[in-house]
């Protein structure tokens, strides 16, 4: 990246060739001058440093990298730390037909691997139907749950999270439910599916 003019270097000859110009009064005047301007530059040197440990020590808060995302139909948007995700599917836009997952914002606890259980927040919805089948944002309560028991598109999308985190996943069908999905789930068969996840705790 090339820098700003403002950080130029001005070539040493030419600060001592004026320099031998002036007359002796205005050299000492400059000296002087030169002394105080280099005091005040390590003064700014030294706030520029404490800024930079500030910002490294809060660097272990999670972080939003995508507010707004969309991956075929459906979008989140506006997103927040700590706030319910907003979902909105747009009718008949074509799915992905693999998995595909975004990070919407980034976590820095423990990391899922695949044998985990892990405590999550979610809200999932229908890609066919574009409605809300299940929110333990709504519930108002995390559900705990092993990887091994859940969707396959769960068990592949969530490892890689980290404690903090929120991550779309947007799941083809035969990773979802396919053709036999749970009595009663307002899912139909063979409707993929979208969740928004927020990974709570790693037990």
């Amino acid at each position: 990246m090339p820098l700003s003019p403002l950080l130029t270097r001005v070539p040493p000859h030419s600060i001592g060739d004026d320099h031998a110009r002036l007359r002796p009064g205005v050299r000492t005047r400059f000296a002087l001058f030169a002394a105080v301007v280099a005091v005040l530059l390590a003064g700014c040197g030294s706030t520029g440093s404490s800024d930079a440990m500030t910002t490294s020590a809060d660097s272990g808060s999670p972080t939003v990298v995508q507010q707004d995302v969309t991956v075929g139909p459906v979008s989140v948007l506006d997103t927040q730390i700590g706030v319910t995700p907003k979902v909105v599917v747009k009718p008949g836009a074509p799915v992905p037909e693999t998995l595909t997952t975004e990070d919407l914002i980034l976590g820095t606890g423990p990391e899922v691997v695949p044998t985990d259980s892990v405590t999550a927040n979610y809200v999932g919805v229908g890609l066919n139907t574009g409605k809300v089948f299940d929110s333990s944002f709504d519930r108002g309560s995390p559900a705990p749950f092993p990887l091994a028991n859940v969707i396959a598109g769960w068990q592949q999308g969530i490892p890689g999270m980290q404690v903090g985190g929120r991550r779309l996943l947007v799941i083809p069908a035969d990773l979802a439910y396919g053709a036999n999905p749970p009595p009663g789930s307002g899912i139909e068969p063979n409707e993929p599916l979208a969740f928004v996840v927020d990974l709570v705790s790693v037990p």
